[in-house]
């Protein structure tokens, strides 16, 4: 089997039939799609019903990461990756993504994808860049979890899963870990899937100015997540935390810069 695709899913039948539509239109290569539901209470079993493919695990949950780590668990194809169940593949995009699999022997492989709206209309196309550690580590994760594929052979098998007391930027944890283990990464450029932006979307949803003590803290849990990283796998910092927060914050100014100058160079 070439693929398979986990789906976590918690009340989003308003999106799910696009996705699993997505995916049962793929042609020219084999595939598993893995639905793990936390327990919706929407339509969403009923949608997931139209679809043949797709196999619909309904089971409580820990949230995302834990529902994602049950799906890869379960998975069988020669390459993994999650889909969200607001998101869509784009036509075609896994027979063009299998050739290039095929050629390479990288452990993780991440192509392309398009910002749409919460209608499904185009907003703009990502191109990624190739793999940075450090961009990932003390800027932002910069590769796009619904245009990202695992080797199952060398990820899944060996037992790395996300972190599931991870919320927010699990996925660039992640990948701060495998890079750390040596695992390597290359870009495709392949236009893979749509990600869908609205106000529900985990990463997105605390990118406000406000003064509420709840949406506050929740925003800074998130931040917290990518300070851990910053620790675990680079500069581990001083006694001092606002010592510390300096120099993450020169080093982000660094990463971007880096960034900035791999996208203008083509490198």
């Amino acid at each position: 089997m070439d693929f398979s695709i986990i789906t976590p899913s918690l009340n989003y039948g308003r999106f799910l039939g696009e996705c699993l539509r997505s995916v049962s239109g793929q042609a020219g290569v084999t595939l598993e799609h893995l639905v793990m539901d936390g327990g919706s209470t929407d339509e969403s079993a009923q949608v997931a019903a139209g679809f043949a493919h797709a196999q619909w695990l309904q089971a409580p949950d820990d949230g995302m990461s834990d529902a994602i780590n049950k799906g890869f668990e379960r998975a069988r194809g020669d390459w993994v990756m999650w889909l969200n169940a607001d998101d869509r593949l784009q036509p075609g995009a896994l027979a063009v993504m299998l050739e290039r699999l095929q050629q390479t022997t990288a452990d993780v492989v991440y192509g392309d994808w398009d910002f749409v709206n919460e209608a499904g209309d185009f907003q703009r196309r990502v191109r990624a860049l190739r793999w940075s550690a450090f961009v990932n580590l003390y800027h932002h994760c910069y590769v796009g979890s619904t245009a990202a594929f695992y080797r199952r052979a060398t990820v899944i098998d060996e037992g790395y899963r996300l972190r599931e007391d991870f919320r927010y930027v699990m996925d660039g944890e992640l990948y701060a870990r495998l890079a750390a283990a040596g695992k390597t990464f290359k870009h495709v450029p392949v236009v893979v899937a749509d990600f869908r932006l609205h106000g529900a979307n985990a990463s997105q949803r605390h990118l406000v100015r406000t003064r509420d003590m709840a949406t506050i803290l929740a925003a800074e849990r998130q931040h917290v997540e990518s300070r851990a990283m910053r620790r675990a796998y680079g500069f581990r910092g001083f006694r001092d935390p606002y010592l510390t927060g300096l120099v993450d914050g020169v080093l982000w100014i660094v990463a971007k810069g880096w960034k900035v100058l791999m996208r203008c160079l083509k490198i």
